[in-house]
């Protein structure tokens, strides 16, 4: 069985930058272990598997290890897909997900994703967590993910964390961000992910659901620039709109090709 499977680099402009997925349209569901499998042989942070549904199309997201319950880069990525692979004319997408119904719109070359608000309320630091940091945030919040938040881009940038502490805390689905102001945008972050196979994510669009209202509220603005401060790097365009956030970016195909999957394979 012969599978398309492209690979683009999203929120960024240029190849190399952003948060890499790999994305496979489907004709109908294959077994899960099968996709986690294809996941893990792809060896990117997620893969996103789209099938049509009704007005839009349904959307999965699988790392190596486990189906995540939301992804912003793979999601941009499967927009940047089927618009610029797969001829898409219009201007606005749907996606079914285990998050609802996600839209993506088209402005000019930019991708914006509206997805749900996950506020952050304050919460206590798990000794976990606290013992893998070399410097201590001056506020902590959770929703989905752990919010550490610190007093500069310098932190932000120079921060160790020791994976081997870290892991020893299960936080599946989510991770653990940290934020702060940002020196030429409104705020910066970077996301660990626990014992996980990549252990830093290069960009990561889920955790913004929780950067955005936080910093909306803190600076008293609607539209906010971010970026993530990873090896790769990458541009988020941000709004707060209350009950949901909307997030915009670029996208980058690698590469177009096929994957070869055993029709006869068994679990």
């Amino acid at each position: 069985m012969q599978l398309p499977l492209y690979q683009i680099d999203a929120f960024t402009d240029r190849l190399f930058g952003g948060n890499p997925a790999c994305v496979m349209p489907l004709e109908e569901w294959l077994p899960d272990e099968l996709l986690l499998q294809i996941a893990l042989e792809n060896a990117v942070a997620e893969t996103a598997f789209f099938l049509p549904q009704d007005d839009g199309y349904a959307l999965r997201w699988f790392t190596p290890e486990i189906e995540m319950d939301l992804c912003g880069h793979a999601t941009l990525a499967t927009a940047h897909a089927i618009r610029t692979l797969h001829a898409y004319a219009g201007d606005t997408l749907h996606f079914y997900s285990r998050s609802g119904l996600l839209k993506v719109t088209f402005e000019g070359e930019r991708y914006a994703l509206t997805f749900p608000a996950r506020k952050p309320v304050p919460t206590v630091l798990p000794p976990e967590i606290a013992e893998s940091l070399d410097r201590m945030p001056v506020a902590v919040l959770q929703a989905r993910d752990y919010v550490l938040v610190y007093e500069t881009e310098t932190d932000i940038r120079q921060i160790q964390v020791n994976r081997q502490l870290l892991d020893r805390i299960n936080l599946d689905p989510g991770g653990v961000v940290i934020t702060a102001r940002g020196q030429d945008c409104d705020f910066v972050s970077r996301f660990f992910t626990p014992q996980a196979s990549i252990f830093e994510d290069p960009v990561t669009g889920s955790a913004h659901c929780s950067l955005i209202p936080y910093w909306s509220g803190r600076l008293h603005k609607k539209e906010l620039l971010a970026r993530q401060l990873s090896d790769r790097g990458g541009t988020l365009y941000c709004t707060d709109e209350g009950d949901h956030v909307k997030m915009a970016g670029y996208a980058r195909t690698y590469f177009t090709g096929h994957c070869e999957v055993p029709d006869n394979i068994h679990f």
